[in-house]
Protein backbone atom coordinates (compact mmCIF):
# COMPACT_ATOMS: atom_id res chain seq x y z
CA UNK A 1 0.00 0.00 0.00
CA UNK A 2 1.68 3.42 -1.02
CA UNK A 3 1.64 6.35 1.37
CA UNK A 4 -1.36 8.24 -0.61
CA UNK A 5 -3.72 4.78 -0.15
CA UNK A 6 -2.69 5.33 3.56
CA UNK A 7 -3.36 8.79 3.94
CA UNK A 8 -7.01 8.20 1.70
CA UNK A 9 -7.71 5.64 4.91
CA UNK A 10 -7.46 8.09 7.51
CA UNK A 11 -10.45 9.23 8.67
CA UNK A 12 -11.03 12.63 8.35
CA UNK A 13 -14.05 14.05 10.31
CA UNK A 14 -14.02 13.97 13.81
CA UNK A 15 -16.49 15.37 16.80
CA UNK A 16 -15.45 17.57 19.67
CA UNK A 17 -17.91 17.96 22.89
CA UNK A 18 -16.97 21.31 23.77
CA UNK A 19 -18.28 22.78 27.37
CA UNK A 20 -19.48 26.14 26.77
CA UNK A 21 -19.28 26.86 30.37
CA UNK A 22 -22.79 28.12 32.16
CA UNK A 23 -22.94 31.42 30.34
CA UNK A 24 -20.01 33.84 31.14
CA UNK A 25 -18.57 33.70 27.35
CA UNK A 26 -15.31 34.54 29.36
CA UNK A 27 -15.49 31.14 30.86
CA UNK A 28 -15.05 29.72 27.48
CA UNK A 29 -11.60 27.68 28.11
CA UNK A 30 -8.43 27.88 25.45
CA UNK A 31 -8.81 25.03 24.09
CA UNK A 32 -12.53 25.42 24.01
CA UNK A 33 -12.18 28.21 21.39
CA UNK A 34 -9.14 26.50 19.55
CA UNK A 35 -11.90 23.98 18.40
CA UNK A 36 -14.53 26.38 17.41
CA UNK A 37 -11.47 28.15 15.56
CA UNK A 38 -11.06 25.61 13.06
CA UNK A 39 -14.41 24.20 13.49
CA UNK A 40 -16.53 23.51 10.06
CA UNK A 41 -19.49 22.93 11.90
CA UNK A 42 -20.84 24.04 15.04
CA UNK A 43 -23.90 22.08 16.88
CA UNK A 44 -24.86 24.53 19.94
CA UNK A 45 -27.45 24.01 22.55
CA UNK A 46 -30.11 26.91 24.43
CA UNK A 47 -27.89 27.26 27.21
CA UNK A 48 -24.40 27.77 25.12
CA UNK A 49 -23.85 31.51 24.80
CA UNK A 50 -24.11 32.58 20.88
CA UNK A 51 -21.91 34.94 21.58
CA UNK A 52 -19.14 32.09 21.57
CA UNK A 53 -20.25 31.97 17.25
CA UNK A 54 -17.90 34.67 16.92
CA UNK A 55 -15.18 32.45 17.15
CA UNK A 56 -16.43 30.24 14.87
CA UNK A 57 -14.90 30.51 10.80
CA UNK A 58 -17.50 32.33 8.77
CA UNK A 59 -17.93 29.39 6.39
CA UNK A 60 -19.06 27.16 9.18
CA UNK A 61 -22.10 25.47 9.33
CA UNK A 62 -23.60 26.35 12.15
CA UNK A 63 -26.93 24.22 13.65
CA UNK A 64 -28.96 25.04 16.52
CA UNK A 65 -30.54 22.09 18.54
CA UNK A 66 -31.48 23.79 21.91
CA UNK A 67 -34.11 22.20 23.93
CA UNK A 68 -36.01 24.33 26.95
CA UNK A 69 -38.90 23.34 29.06
CA UNK A 70 -39.97 20.63 26.97
CA UNK A 71 -39.56 22.59 23.61
CA UNK A 72 -37.28 20.17 21.21
CA UNK A 73 -35.75 21.38 18.18
CA UNK A 74 -34.31 18.01 17.92
CA UNK A 75 -34.81 15.10 20.12
CA UNK A 76 -31.53 13.03 21.91
CA UNK A 77 -31.98 10.51 18.90
CA UNK A 78 -31.68 12.73 16.49
CA UNK A 79 -28.59 14.54 17.57
CA UNK A 80 -27.13 11.83 18.15
CA UNK A 81 -27.75 10.81 14.20
CA UNK A 82 -26.45 14.53 13.30
CA UNK A 83 -23.45 14.21 14.90
CA UNK A 84 -22.56 10.89 13.05
CA UNK A 85 -23.48 12.25 9.85
CA UNK A 86 -21.66 15.23 9.97
CA UNK A 87 -18.79 13.90 11.76
CA UNK A 88 -17.71 11.19 9.48
CA UNK A 89 -16.60 14.27 6.75
CA UNK A 90 -16.28 17.24 9.03
CA UNK A 91 -14.28 18.88 12.01
CA UNK A 92 -17.48 19.28 14.10
CA UNK A 93 -17.72 21.26 17.44
CA UNK A 94 -20.18 20.16 19.60
CA UNK A 95 -21.22 23.32 21.88
CA UNK A 96 -23.16 22.29 25.42
CA UNK A 97 -23.36 24.56 28.34
CA UNK A 98 -21.62 24.03 31.48
CA UNK A 99 -19.42 20.26 30.81
CA UNK A 100 -20.48 18.28 28.35
CA UNK A 101 -20.45 15.02 31.04
CA UNK A 102 -22.03 16.65 33.92
CA UNK A 103 -25.53 16.18 33.06
CA UNK A 104 -24.55 17.28 29.63
CA UNK A 105 -25.56 13.93 27.89
CA UNK A 106 -21.92 14.08 26.77
CA UNK A 107 -21.50 10.76 27.82
CA UNK A 108 -24.56 9.37 25.22
CA UNK A 109 -23.24 11.37 22.49
CA UNK A 110 -19.69 9.68 23.13
CA UNK A 111 -21.32 6.27 23.01
CA UNK A 112 -22.96 6.93 19.91
CA UNK A 113 -19.79 8.16 18.11
CA UNK A 114 -18.14 4.81 19.29
CA UNK A 115 -20.92 3.07 18.05
CA UNK A 116 -20.22 4.61 14.67
CA UNK A 117 -16.56 4.16 14.46
CA UNK A 118 -16.28 8.13 14.56
CA UNK A 119 -13.80 9.74 15.78
CA UNK A 120 -14.30 12.14 19.31
CA UNK A 121 -12.72 14.15 21.87
CA UNK A 122 -14.27 15.52 25.01
CA UNK A 123 -13.05 19.27 25.63
CA UNK A 124 -14.35 20.05 29.59
CA UNK A 125 -16.21 23.00 30.13
CA UNK A 126 -16.31 25.30 33.76
CA UNK A 127 -19.20 23.50 35.35
CA UNK A 128 -22.54 25.73 36.34
CA UNK A 129 -22.22 23.44 39.46
CA UNK A 130 -19.17 25.30 40.38
CA UNK A 131 -19.30 28.57 38.56
CA UNK A 132 -23.19 29.71 39.31
CA UNK A 133 -22.64 29.74 43.47
CA UNK A 134 -19.83 31.28 43.14
CA UNK A 135 -21.15 34.45 40.83
CA UNK A 136 -23.82 34.27 43.32
CA UNK A 137 -21.15 34.51 46.13
CA UNK A 138 -21.74 31.06 47.44
CA UNK A 139 -18.64 29.15 47.95
CA UNK A 140 -18.85 25.27 47.80
CA UNK A 141 -16.61 24.76 50.45
CA UNK A 142 -15.74 26.13 53.42
CA UNK A 143 -13.68 24.47 56.31
CA UNK A 144 -15.85 25.86 58.85
CA UNK A 145 -18.85 24.62 57.48
CA UNK A 146 -18.67 21.63 55.21
CA UNK A 147 -15.95 19.90 53.60
CA UNK A 148 -18.85 17.97 51.12
CA UNK A 149 -20.22 18.42 47.97
CA UNK A 150 -22.60 16.60 46.15
CA UNK A 151 -24.12 17.00 42.65
CA UNK A 152 -27.43 15.93 41.88
CA UNK A 153 -30.20 16.64 39.28
CA UNK A 154 -33.25 17.42 40.19
CA UNK A 155 -35.27 16.65 36.97
CA UNK A 156 -34.81 12.38 36.43
CA UNK A 157 -35.60 11.40 33.25
CA UNK A 158 -39.63 10.95 32.65
CA UNK A 159 -38.44 7.85 29.85
CA UNK A 160 -37.22 5.31 32.14
CA UNK A 161 -39.59 2.35 32.40
CA UNK A 162 -38.28 1.76 36.03
CA UNK A 163 -40.33 4.46 38.25
CA UNK A 164 -38.18 4.15 40.84
CA UNK A 165 -36.09 7.07 41.60
CA UNK A 166 -31.89 6.82 41.39
CA UNK A 167 -31.60 9.09 43.68
CA UNK A 168 -30.53 7.96 47.63
CA UNK A 169 -32.61 10.69 49.11
CA UNK A 170 -31.78 8.79 52.85
CA UNK A 171 -28.13 9.24 52.13
CA UNK A 172 -27.78 12.40 50.73
CA UNK A 173 -29.67 14.56 52.70
CA UNK A 174 -27.37 14.64 55.03
CA UNK A 175 -24.27 12.46 53.58
CA UNK A 176 -23.03 15.61 52.38
CA UNK A 177 -22.58 19.29 53.14
CA UNK A 178 -23.48 21.31 50.50
CA UNK A 179 -26.04 19.78 47.98
CA UNK A 180 -26.27 21.19 44.41
CA UNK A 181 -29.03 20.35 41.96
CA UNK A 182 -29.64 20.87 38.29
CA UNK A 183 -32.71 21.28 36.35
CA UNK A 184 -34.68 21.43 39.81
CA UNK A 185 -37.12 24.05 39.44
CA UNK A 186 -40.06 22.61 39.08
CA UNK A 187 -39.32 19.78 41.64
CA UNK A 188 -38.38 22.23 43.99
CA UNK A 189 -41.80 21.45 46.54
CA UNK A 190 -40.78 17.87 45.94
CA UNK A 191 -36.84 18.07 46.29
CA UNK A 192 -37.69 20.13 50.18
CA UNK A 193 -39.91 17.91 50.94
CA UNK A 194 -37.62 14.60 50.43
CA UNK A 195 -34.72 16.65 52.16
CA UNK A 196 -36.48 17.31 55.15
CA UNK A 197 -38.70 13.73 55.47
CA UNK A 198 -34.89 12.45 55.06
CA UNK A 199 -33.26 14.72 58.06
CA UNK A 200 -32.01 17.67 57.06
CA UNK A 201 -33.27 20.39 58.99
CA UNK A 202 -36.13 23.18 57.72
CA UNK A 203 -34.02 25.78 58.42
CA UNK A 204 -31.37 24.59 56.27
CA UNK A 205 -30.62 27.75 54.20
CA UNK A 206 -30.94 27.02 50.25
CA UNK A 207 -30.94 29.33 47.59
CA UNK A 208 -31.63 28.99 43.66
CA UNK A 209 -29.52 31.21 41.15
CA UNK A 210 -31.09 31.53 37.29
CA UNK A 211 -28.71 32.35 34.42
CA UNK A 212 -26.46 32.69 36.36
CA UNK A 213 -22.49 34.22 35.34
CA UNK A 214 -24.52 36.35 33.51
CA UNK A 215 -26.10 40.17 33.30
CA UNK A 216 -29.81 38.27 33.73
CA UNK A 217 -28.67 36.69 36.83
CA UNK A 218 -31.83 35.78 39.65
CA UNK A 219 -30.96 35.07 42.51
CA UNK A 220 -33.69 33.74 45.55
CA UNK A 221 -32.72 32.29 48.96
CA UNK A 222 -34.18 31.13 52.02
CA UNK A 223 -34.42 27.91 53.83
CA UNK A 224 -35.88 24.60 52.75
CA UNK A 225 -39.28 25.91 54.50
CA UNK A 226 -40.05 29.19 53.43
CA UNK A 227 -38.16 28.59 49.85
CA UNK A 228 -40.95 27.26 47.69
CA UNK A 229 -42.89 30.02 48.35
CA UNK A 230 -40.25 32.82 48.34
CA UNK A 231 -39.29 31.59 44.52
CA UNK A 232 -43.34 31.44 43.27
CA UNK A 233 -43.25 34.83 44.70
CA UNK A 234 -40.29 35.62 42.72
CA UNK A 235 -41.80 33.72 39.63
CA UNK A 236 -38.43 32.17 39.11
CA UNK A 237 -38.36 30.45 36.42
CA UNK A 238 -36.06 27.60 34.81
CA UNK A 239 -33.21 27.24 33.98
CA UNK A 240 -31.58 27.35 37.59
CA UNK A 241 -29.44 26.31 40.23
CA UNK A 242 -30.25 25.26 43.49
CA UNK A 243 -27.62 25.15 46.23
CA UNK A 244 -28.47 23.80 50.06
CA UNK A 245 -26.25 24.00 53.10
CA UNK A 246 -24.83 26.20 55.41
CA UNK A 247 -22.46 27.47 52.76
CA UNK A 248 -25.88 30.05 50.96
CA UNK A 249 -25.22 32.08 54.51
CA UNK A 250 -22.17 33.26 52.68
CA UNK A 251 -24.00 35.12 49.86
CA UNK A 252 -24.48 37.80 52.16
CA UNK A 253 -20.47 38.75 52.66
CA UNK A 254 -19.43 37.25 49.12
CA UNK A 255 -22.22 38.80 46.76
CA UNK A 256 -19.61 40.62 44.76
CA UNK A 257 -21.21 40.05 40.94
CA UNK A 258 -24.53 41.67 41.53
CA UNK A 259 -23.69 44.10 43.62
CA UNK A 260 -21.59 45.73 40.50
CA UNK A 261 -22.58 48.94 39.96
CA UNK A 262 -24.31 48.48 36.59
CA UNK A 263 -25.98 44.96 37.61
CA UNK A 264 -29.08 44.06 35.58
CA UNK A 265 -29.18 47.68 33.77
CA UNK A 266 -29.40 46.47 29.55
CA UNK A 267 -27.71 49.50 27.72
CA UNK A 268 -27.79 49.74 24.19
CA UNK A 269 -24.35 50.13 22.13
CA UNK A 270 -24.20 52.28 18.90
CA UNK A 271 -21.06 52.63 18.33
CA UNK A 272 -19.52 50.88 14.98
CA UNK A 273 -18.89 47.24 15.89
CA UNK A 274 -14.83 47.74 14.93
CA UNK A 275 -14.92 49.99 18.08
CA UNK A 276 -17.56 48.86 20.15
CA UNK A 277 -15.68 46.28 21.81
CA UNK A 278 -13.98 48.46 24.59
CA UNK A 279 -16.97 50.22 25.40
CA UNK A 280 -19.06 47.67 25.51
CA UNK A 281 -16.29 45.67 27.68
CA UNK A 282 -16.02 48.63 30.45
CA UNK A 283 -19.53 48.20 30.58
CA UNK A 284 -19.87 44.30 30.98
CA UNK A 285 -17.08 44.66 33.43
CA UNK A 286 -19.69 46.78 35.49
CA UNK A 287 -22.44 44.27 35.26
CA UNK A 288 -24.39 45.77 32.56
CA UNK A 289 -26.52 43.82 29.68
CA UNK A 290 -25.33 45.41 26.61
CA UNK A 291 -26.37 45.27 23.15
CA UNK A 292 -24.34 45.45 20.45
CA UNK A 293 -26.81 47.80 17.65
CA UNK A 294 -24.28 49.36 15.73
CA UNK A 295 -25.82 52.42 14.07
CA UNK A 296 -22.71 53.28 11.54
CA UNK A 297 -19.98 51.29 9.47
CA UNK A 298 -16.72 52.30 8.36
CA UNK A 299 -16.01 52.17 4.75
CA UNK A 300 -13.62 53.46 2.83
CA UNK A 301 -14.19 56.84 1.30
CA UNK A 302 -15.66 56.66 -3.04
CA UNK A 303 -12.14 57.27 -3.66
CA UNK A 304 -8.69 56.83 -2.42
CA UNK A 305 -7.16 59.52 -5.20
CA UNK A 306 -7.65 62.67 -2.73
CA UNK A 307 -5.56 60.90 0.15
CA UNK A 308 -3.35 59.25 -2.09
CA UNK A 309 -2.30 62.48 -3.65
CA UNK A 310 -1.71 64.11 -0.64
CA UNK A 311 0.54 61.96 0.73
CA UNK A 312 2.50 61.90 -2.42
CA UNK A 313 3.41 65.62 -1.04
CA UNK A 314 3.55 64.82 2.28
CA UNK A 315 6.56 66.50 2.65
CA UNK A 316 4.93 69.64 1.91
CA UNK A 317 2.84 70.05 5.26
CA UNK A 318 3.42 71.41 8.46
CA UNK A 319 0.45 69.52 10.58
CA UNK A 320 -1.47 66.85 10.04
CA UNK A 321 -4.88 66.82 12.17
CA UNK A 322 -6.29 63.34 13.33
CA UNK A 323 -9.98 63.56 14.99
CA UNK A 324 -10.53 60.15 14.84
CA UNK A 325 -8.92 56.69 15.39
CA UNK A 326 -10.59 55.33 11.90
CA UNK A 327 -8.56 58.61 10.31
CA UNK A 328 -5.24 57.15 11.70
CA UNK A 329 -5.77 53.61 10.68
CA UNK A 330 -7.14 54.93 6.44
CA UNK A 331 -3.92 57.26 6.79
CA UNK A 332 -1.48 54.59 7.79
CA UNK A 333 -2.74 52.49 5.53
CA UNK A 334 -2.52 54.49 2.82
CA UNK A 335 0.97 55.15 3.70
CA UNK A 336 1.83 51.52 3.67
CA UNK A 337 0.32 51.19 0.32
CA UNK A 338 2.49 54.19 -1.32
CA UNK A 339 5.58 52.03 0.15
CA UNK A 340 5.79 55.48 3.17
CA UNK A 341 6.32 54.67 6.81
CA UNK A 342 6.32 57.28 9.91
CA UNK A 343 10.07 58.49 8.41
CA UNK A 344 7.86 60.54 5.70
CA UNK A 345 6.28 62.41 8.37
CA UNK A 346 9.32 63.71 10.33
CA UNK A 347 9.26 67.29 10.77
CA UNK A 348 5.36 67.19 10.48
CA UNK A 349 3.45 68.97 13.49
CA UNK A 350 0.46 66.02 14.91
CA UNK A 351 -1.78 66.74 16.28
CA UNK A 352 -4.96 64.31 17.45
CA UNK A 353 -7.90 65.52 18.99
CA UNK A 354 -8.04 62.99 22.10
CA UNK A 355 -6.49 60.02 24.13
CA UNK A 356 -7.27 57.18 21.99
CA UNK A 357 -6.85 59.37 18.44
CA UNK A 358 -3.01 59.91 20.26
CA UNK A 359 -3.24 55.96 21.49
CA UNK A 360 -4.04 55.07 17.75
CA UNK A 361 -0.80 57.33 16.73
CA UNK A 362 1.45 55.84 19.36
CA UNK A 363 0.54 52.77 18.05
CA UNK A 364 2.19 53.04 15.26
CA UNK A 365 5.55 54.76 16.77
CA UNK A 366 3.99 58.08 15.98
CA UNK A 367 3.70 60.60 19.17
CA UNK A 368 1.55 63.66 18.39
CA UNK A 369 2.63 67.17 19.45
CA UNK A 370 -0.61 68.33 20.16
CA UNK A 371 -3.62 66.62 22.11
CA UNK A 372 -6.10 69.24 23.57
CA UNK A 373 -7.11 69.11 27.22
CA UNK A 374 -11.03 69.10 25.82
CA UNK A 375 -11.47 66.67 23.16
CA UNK A 376 -13.63 68.39 20.37
CA UNK A 377 -12.69 70.77 17.38
CA UNK A 378 -12.97 73.92 19.23
CA UNK A 379 -10.44 72.70 21.60
CA UNK A 380 -7.94 71.94 18.73
CA UNK A 381 -8.31 75.98 17.62
CA UNK A 382 -6.90 76.87 21.26
CA UNK A 383 -4.92 74.82 21.50
CA UNK A 384 -3.11 75.98 18.64
CA UNK A 385 -3.66 79.30 19.61
CA UNK A 386 0.78 79.47 20.70
CA UNK A 387 1.62 78.63 17.47
CA UNK A 388 2.10 80.55 13.82
CA UNK A 389 -0.43 78.67 11.58
CA UNK A 390 -0.76 81.88 9.02
CA UNK A 391 0.48 80.11 5.95
CA UNK A 392 1.54 77.16 7.22
CA UNK A 393 -0.25 74.07 5.18
CA UNK A 394 -2.35 71.67 7.19
CA UNK A 395 -3.61 67.93 6.09
CA UNK A 396 -7.16 66.47 7.75
CA UNK A 397 -7.71 63.38 7.09
CA UNK A 398 -11.45 62.54 8.54
CA UNK A 399 -14.66 61.08 7.40
CA UNK A 400 -16.45 62.22 4.28
CA UNK A 401 -18.95 64.06 6.10
CA UNK A 402 -17.62 65.74 9.12
CA UNK A 403 -18.36 69.28 11.07
CA UNK A 404 -16.67 72.54 8.98
CA UNK A 405 -15.63 74.33 11.68
CA UNK A 406 -12.31 73.17 12.17
CA UNK A 407 -10.69 73.58 9.38
CA UNK A 408 -13.04 77.54 8.54
CA UNK A 409 -11.37 78.82 11.77
CA UNK A 410 -7.82 77.77 10.62
CA UNK A 411 -8.51 79.37 6.94
CA UNK A 412 -9.70 82.62 8.73
CA UNK A 413 -6.11 83.07 10.68
CA UNK A 414 -4.52 82.37 7.38
CA UNK A 415 -3.84 78.31 7.02
CA UNK A 416 -4.14 76.69 3.99
CA UNK A 417 -5.65 73.73 4.93
CA UNK A 418 -6.35 70.49 2.69
CA UNK A 419 -9.44 68.24 3.94
CA UNK A 420 -9.28 65.03 2.54
CA UNK A 421 -11.42 61.90 3.02
CA UNK A 422 -9.91 59.18 4.63
CA UNK A 423 -13.22 57.21 5.43
CA UNK A 424 -16.75 57.31 5.25
CA UNK A 425 -19.71 55.96 7.57
CA UNK A 426 -22.63 54.82 6.03
CA UNK A 427 -25.88 53.57 7.38
CA UNK A 428 -25.85 49.49 8.32
CA UNK A 429 -27.94 47.03 7.18
CA UNK A 430 -29.61 45.16 9.77
CA UNK A 431 -33.08 44.34 11.22
CA UNK A 432 -33.68 47.31 13.83
CA UNK A 433 -37.16 44.92 15.59
CA UNK A 434 -35.31 43.56 18.47
CA UNK A 435 -34.10 47.26 19.86
CA UNK A 436 -37.76 48.57 19.13
CA UNK A 437 -39.52 45.55 20.81
CA UNK A 438 -37.31 45.89 24.07
CA UNK A 439 -38.24 49.85 24.07
CA UNK A 440 -41.70 49.52 23.46
CA UNK A 441 -41.03 46.86 26.39
CA UNK A 442 -39.75 49.38 28.75
CA UNK A 443 -36.72 47.15 28.59
CA UNK A 444 -33.91 49.33 27.77
CA UNK A 445 -32.12 51.46 30.99
CA UNK A 446 -30.19 53.19 28.60
CA UNK A 447 -28.91 53.85 24.87
CA UNK A 448 -25.22 55.72 24.53
CA UNK A 449 -24.29 57.88 21.58
CA UNK A 450 -20.80 58.38 21.00
CA UNK A 451 -20.97 60.91 18.02
CA UNK A 452 -23.90 62.75 16.15
CA UNK A 453 -23.86 60.59 13.54
CA UNK A 454 -24.81 57.32 16.03
CA UNK A 455 -27.81 59.47 16.93
CA UNK A 456 -28.97 60.56 13.51
CA UNK A 457 -28.72 57.13 11.81
CA UNK A 458 -30.57 55.26 15.15
CA UNK A 459 -33.20 57.57 14.89
CA UNK A 460 -33.50 56.49 11.00
CA UNK A 461 -32.88 52.89 11.81
CA UNK A 462 -35.68 53.06 14.73
CA UNK A 463 -37.99 55.48 13.79
CA UNK A 464 -39.58 58.44 15.36
CA UNK A 465 -42.49 57.05 17.76
CA UNK A 466 -40.13 54.20 19.25
CA UNK A 467 -37.65 57.36 19.74
CA UNK A 468 -39.81 59.31 21.40
CA UNK A 469 -40.81 56.74 23.42
CA UNK A 470 -37.02 56.69 24.50
CA UNK A 471 -37.37 59.62 27.56
CA UNK A 472 -40.04 57.47 29.46
CA UNK A 473 -38.39 55.02 30.50
CA UNK A 474 -35.00 55.23 28.97
CA UNK A 475 -31.52 57.31 29.77
CA UNK A 476 -29.66 59.11 26.89
CA UNK A 477 -26.06 59.15 27.21
CA UNK A 478 -24.02 61.48 25.01
CA UNK A 479 -20.18 61.39 24.80
CA UNK A 480 -20.24 65.38 24.18
CA UNK A 481 -22.37 68.67 23.82
CA UNK A 482 -21.81 68.29 19.89
CA UNK A 483 -23.55 64.74 20.15
CA UNK A 484 -26.11 66.21 22.78
CA UNK A 485 -26.74 69.30 20.34
CA UNK A 486 -27.65 66.57 17.34
CA UNK A 487 -30.10 64.48 20.15
CA UNK A 488 -31.25 67.86 20.88
CA UNK A 489 -32.58 68.42 17.20
CA UNK A 490 -34.51 65.28 17.41
CA UNK A 491 -36.29 65.82 20.54
CA UNK A 492 -34.13 64.26 23.29
CA UNK A 493 -33.09 65.28 26.37
CA UNK A 494 -29.36 64.07 27.20
CA UNK A 495 -29.60 62.49 30.50
CA UNK A 496 -25.81 61.43 30.64
CA UNK A 497 -23.00 63.51 29.87
CA UNK A 498 -19.22 63.31 30.98
CA UNK A 499 -17.30 66.45 31.92
CA UNK A 500 -14.68 64.63 29.59
CA UNK A 501 -15.38 63.50 26.29
CA UNK A 502 -14.58 60.00 26.32
CA UNK A 503 -15.07 56.62 26.44
CA UNK A 504 -14.07 56.19 29.94
CA UNK A 505 -15.67 59.44 31.08
CA UNK A 506 -19.16 58.27 29.58
CA UNK A 507 -18.48 54.78 31.47
CA UNK A 508 -17.99 56.94 34.67
CA UNK A 509 -21.28 59.01 34.11
CA UNK A 510 -23.26 56.17 33.52
CA UNK A 511 -22.27 54.70 36.93
CA UNK A 512 -23.15 58.12 38.30
CA UNK A 513 -26.26 58.51 36.86
CA UNK A 514 -27.64 54.87 38.15
CA UNK A 515 -26.43 55.28 41.64
CA UNK A 516 -28.17 58.60 42.05
CA UNK A 517 -31.27 56.53 40.18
Amino acid sequence: MNPHEKENMVKRGKVYLVGAGPGDPGLLTLRGREVLERAEVVVFDYLANEELLKFVPPGAERIYVGKKGGEHTLGQEGINALLVEKGRENIVARLKGGDPFIFGRGGEEAQALIEAGVEFEVVPGVSAAAAVPAYAGIPLSHRDLTSTIAIITGHERADKEDTESKIAWDKISTGAGTLVFFMGVKNLPEICRKLIENGRSADTPIALVRWGTTPLQQTVAGTLSDIVEKVRAANLQPPAIIIVGEVVKCRDQMNWFERRPLFGRTIVVTRAREQASDFRAKLVELGASCIEFPTIEVVPPPSWAPLDEAISAISEYDWIIFTSVNGVRSFMGRMQAAGKDGRALHGIGLAAIGPKTAEALEAVMLRPDLVPSEYRAEAILEALAGYSVSGKRFLMPRAMVAREILPEKLRERGARVDVVPAYQTVLPERDAQKVRSLLTDGRIDCVTFTSSSTVSNFFAMVGKEEFERLQEKTAVACIGPITAETAAGFGLKTDVMPSEYTIGGLVEAIVAHFKID
